[in-house]
C-alpha cells in the first residue's frame, strides 16, 4: 500500500473513531445509517418553545458574562449539564428501545442546541478564570 492511500484510510479510522467515541456524533451517525436525517440545518424543525428557552438560556449567560458572575455561570453549567443527561436519556429510550427515529431525530437535534450553549458557558468560565 502506497503511503498516500495509507494516509488517507487513517484519516478517515481516525475521523469515524472521533464520530463514535462521542454520544452525540453517534446519534446523528446512527440515525444517518437508518436513512433519517436529522435536518441540523433547519430550526423550523424545532418546537418554537424550545427555541424561546435557548434565546432566554443565551441571553442569561450573555449577561453573567457581562456581569463576570462566575457562581452563575457556573450555576448554568451544572443545570445544563444535568438537562443534557436528561435528554440523553430519552434519546436511549426513542433510539434503542422504541426505535422511534422522528423522536430520537428531534432528542438529536436538542443536544446540538444545549451542547453548543454548554460550550459557550465553558468558554464565558475560562475567560473570567484566566
Amino acid at each position: 500500500m502506497n503511503a498516500g492511500l495509507s494516509l488517507q484510510w487513517s484519516t478517515r479510522i481516525n475521523e469515524a473513531y472521533q464520530t463514535l467515541k462521542k454520544p452525540l456524533p453517534r446519534a446523528r451517525y446512527l440515525l444517518l445509517l437508518a436513512n433519517y436525517d436529522v435536518g441540523a440545518e433547519n430550526n423550523l424543525a424545532m418546537p418554537t418553545d424550545f427555541l424561546i428557552e435557548q434565546m432566554e438560556w443565551r441571553e442569561t449567560v450573555a449577561d453573567a458574562r457581562a456581569a463576570r458572575d462566575l457562581h452563575e455561570l457556573e450555576r448554568l453549567h451544572h443545570r445544563l449539564k444535568h438537562d443534557i443527561g436528561e435528554i440523553y436519556d430519552e434519546l436511549a429510550v426513542t433510539f434503542d428501545e422504541q426505535q422511534d427515529l422522528v423522536q430520537s431525530a428531534d432528542r438529536v437535534r436538542r443536544l446540538m442546541f444545549l451542547e453548543k450553549l454548554l460550550f459557550e458557558i465553558d468558554d464565558a468560565i475560562a475567560a473570567l478564570e484566566t
